[in-house]
């Protein structure tokens, strides 16, 4: 299925540092709740991440990912999800999408 340019402007990509990895019992399938600091103009946020099988929560603390930060908040169990965090899929198996240098939290990716 092709999208447009125009939609594909609408997602908003951005750097951001995991600043706080949690279990996340309550979660269906294995996950770590995530706090994720997108920079001073969009803040941390929140959301759960099925990437139990790749990473320990030590491993996750200050690794900067991509995330999407403006779709609109979901309910995920008990939490409000507030963003997406990207990463390739292989079966249960998720790599987190990632700069391959350090860069300031909330860059864009364009």
């Amino acid at each position: 299925m092709e999208t447009s340019w125009n939609d594909f402007d609408k997602i908003d990509m951005r750097i951001g540092t995991i600043v706080r990895a949690i279990d996340f019992p309550q979660a269906r399938n294995a996950s770590y709740q995530l706090y994720i600091d997108f920079g001073a103009v969009i803040g941390v946020k929140k959301t759960s991440a099925q990437i139990t099988s790749l990473y320990t929560k030590e491993d996750l603390i200050g690794r900067q990912i991509v995330g999407v930060v403006n779709f609109p908040p979901k309910q995920i169990g008990p939490i409000m999800s507030e963003c997406l965090v990207l990463g390739a899929v292989s079966g249960k198996d998720v790599r987190l999408l990632h700069p391959d240098v350090k860069v300031e939290n909330g860059l864009q990716i364009s």
